[in-house]
């Protein structure tokens, strides 16, 4: 029956969708060309909090958990699992103060309104999932950045998303190569939860009434621990978590 209902209301939930994403196009390359990398951070940001608000035709509801817990003025690492695209366009509304910048499959770097100019010209990077060689460098800049500007990255260490809910395995290198470069970073864990139920049947139609949940986990200071500790507290942190 959810089904059945949902494919009227998926209908003109892509017609608003897509209707932003033209939109904010021109009003991204205007903000950043005329007026530079705050002034486009904003139309990035107001961006996603109106793709948030078609996702409420759909029912859809957005909890964070414990966002007190993320430090200030410091460089943030955000690990998560990897659901659907709701999970970036929570994450770019809902904790914008901290300039979230995304490690993306290059493939998104071109076709997609919007969503394609921002992760080529909004500090976010773009990587062959197939070159390990050029991926290592391209998220060492990445470290980097956010270490001399204070932002954070996000990064999926499953690779690629979780159709199921299930969580996949933790890579370790993308981590890694954060870390080294943001010495002075906290590594911050999010668990996200129900965001897989919005694609449940496919792009179309779209999963109703779901409430997504972010989890954010105790922050763990990449000066005090290995790399291994790490490592291993955040993926127990994020998967302990997920409910399926």
């Amino acid at each position: 029956m959810e089904k059945i209902i949902s494919y009227p209301i998926s209908i003109i939930y892509y017609a608003l969708f897509l209707s932003c994403l033209l939109v904010f196009h021109p009003i991204q390359w205007i903000c950043l060309n005329v007026f530079g990398y705050q002034a486009h951070k904003k139309s990035v940001d107001y961006l996603n909090f109106c793709l948030a608000r078609c996702t409420n035709l759909l029912g859809t509801r957005y909890v964070f958990k414990n966002k007190e817990l993320i430090p200030e003025n410091a460089p943030i690492i955000f690990v998560a699992n990897h659901q659907s695209l709701y999970d970036i366009v929570a994450m770019i509304w809902y904790l914008r103060r901290f300039h979230a910048k995304f490690v993306s499959k290059k493939e998104l770097g071109k076709g997609i309104p919007s969503v394609s100019y921002n992760l080529r010209h909004g500090g976010s990077v773009l990587i062959d999932r197939k070159d390990p060689k050029q991926a290592i460098p391209t998220i060492m800049g990445l470290g980097a950045y956010i270490e001399k500007h204070k932002r954070s990255a996000v990064i999926f260490p499953e690779g690629t998303r979780s159709k199921t809910g299930v969580p996949k395995k933790f890579s370790e290198n993308g981590l890694k190569m954060l870390c080294k470069k943001a010495p002075s970073a906290y590594v911050v864990p999010i668990t996200i939860n129900n965001s897989w139920k919005m694609v449940k049947f496919g792009s179309f139609p779209m999963g109703l009434g779901n409430k997504l949940e972010f989890i954010i986990h105790e922050p763990l200071k990449v000066s005090e621990y290995s790399f291994e500790e790490i490592f291993t507290k955040t993926e127990n942190a994020v998967t302990q978590s997920i409910k399926n």
